[in-house]
């Protein structure tokens, strides 16, 4: 198990990179005050590591957050995501551009394709090689790639992506793809892992967060973790975003790590990624 230890621990990336385990992500966060306050919290709470894309239409709101905050961008792991219309060479490194802009910052920490778009990607792929030669960015991966997705990426690259950022909760685990991501030196990371609130129904859940005495967000986020896996729960409200990260004073035990894991239906809550064409 990977080591867990407070708020502003990390991974460590195959490049040597630092990346917090844990942190803010803000999809359906809206541009404005809503995330410019949301990020402010997180940042001012103790979380270092904040995650947002350009087709969430936030990117600005997110910069002011930072800029508002009591942290220095450098201590702030920021990620973002190339949409898929946006996808190919050229049209990448606009892109990046473009979002860095609106976040007003001149390098991000990583840099993701936001979902697999087949031969385009690749092209994609090798636009983010360069950006993170030229040390634009800190680190570069994908999102959304399961297995087949990833050996069709890695056929080509000089780069093996950093990162995969995936749907992961405790009835999608994907163990097959946690262990090959493992095994390529690709830190898996969680998106949607409240189950999109679905989690907080299922009774399984409640018994633990009794158990424990958490919350049910807490049992699987804490899961995550120790499941070494980055997670970035997405809250806009002051008390879960503070609640969310409280999860260093308890460790979930070894059978009750795998009684989660035995939820698995292969269910997800977000888009197929080998039917989603946007």
């Amino acid at each position: 198990m990977k080591r867990i230890t407070d708020l502003q621990g990390s991974f460590e990336l195959h490049n040597g990179v630092q990346m917090p385990y844990f942190g803010l992500g803000v999809y359906q966060s809206e541009d404005g005050s809503e995330v410019i306050n949301a990020v402010k919290v997180a940042l001012n709470h103790g979380y270092r590591h904040i995650d947002t894309a350009a087709i969430y239409y936030n990117e600005e709101g997110v910069g002011t957050g930072i800029r508002e905050s009591n942290v220095d961008r450098k201590d702030v792991f920021l990620t973002s995501k190339v949409w898929n219309t946006d996808q190919g060479y050229d049209a990448t490194l606009k892109a990046f551009e473009a979002s860095l802009e609106r976040l007003g910052t001149d390098y991000l920490d990583l840099y993701l394709i936001h979902w697999p778009k087949g031969e385009i990607s690749k092209q994609t792929w090798k636009a983010l090689e360069k950006l993170y030669k030229e040390k634009r960015v800190r680190a570069i991966g994908v999102s959304n790639f399961l297995r087949h997705h990833l050996e069709d990426l890695l056929s080509s690259v000089e780069i093996v992506p950093m990162v995969n950022q995936m749907e992961f909760h405790p009835y999608l685990v994907q163990q097959d793809l946690v262990d090959f991501c493992d095994s390529k030196g690709i830190q898996y990371e969680a998106w949607s892992p409240l189950m999109q609130g679905n989690i907080f129904d299922l009774d399984i859940m409640k018994d633990l967060a009794s158990k424990y005495n958490k919350t049910i967000a807490q049992i699987v986020l804490r899961w995550d973790l120790q499941k070494g896996v980055v997670t970035i729960p997405k809250s806009s409200k002051k008390e879960r975003i503070i609640a969310n990260s409280d999860l260093f004073d308890f460790e979930l035990s070894e059978e009750d790590v795998e009684l989660l894991d035995g939820l698995d239906k292969d269910k997800r809550f977000g888009p197929d990624p080998d039917n989603f064409d946007f």
